[in-house]
């Protein structure tokens, strides 16, 4: 997969965070399971504490992230290149969204109904993150900033089923 995601690399950035459990929902939720960065700028590190070294910083609120693991307040996730590594739970949300794939310049349609042949009322482009919701039979309802259609999962990440 191409690198579809923003990173910034930082060989040894360490920030102090306070320690904030994660929301109700969260805490309750057992991995795998789906996320998004609700933050401007977040840090991956390479263990479940600020003492572990910044592995990326996502300058990218809304990203699509896979939780794979809970450690106290920390997440392991895994982000739609397939880098993983810790995030504090404070910088996610439960709010699910997806990241459509594809090649520059190759935009996707959405459409009016979750059918192949259904009429095409916008087009997004690969790396556009938009809000999920009504994903079944192969088709997921995408909303990007108040645009909405149905998209096919094929070409998004962010809802293969888990588990």
């Amino acid at each position: 997969m191409r690198k579809s995601v923003v990173k910034i690399l930082s060989v040894s950035s360490l920030l102090t965070v306070g320690v904030i459990s994660a929301s109700p929902a969260q805490a309750q939720q057992e991995p795998p399971y789906w996320a998004s960065i609700d933050e401007p700028e977040a840090r991956m590190r390479t263990g479940p504490s600020t003492e572990y070294p910044t592995m990326w910083i996502y300058r990218r609120e809304r990203l699509p992230i896979k939780i794979l693991a809970r450690y106290k307040a920390w997440r392991k996730v895994e982000d739609p290149d397939g880098a993983q590594g810790w995030m504090h739970a404070r910088l996610l949300s439960a709010k699910q969204t997806a990241i459509v794939l594809g090649e520059k310049g190759e935009a996707q349609p959405l459409r009016s109904h979750p059918q192949a042949d259904a009429k095409v009322i916008w087009r997004v482009e690969p790396g556009v993150v938009g809000k999920i919701t009504q994903c079944e039979n192969g088709w997921c309802l995408l909303d990007v900033t108040g645009r909405r259609g149905y998209v096919d999962r094929d070409i998004i990440w962010g809802d293969e089923p888990l588990k």
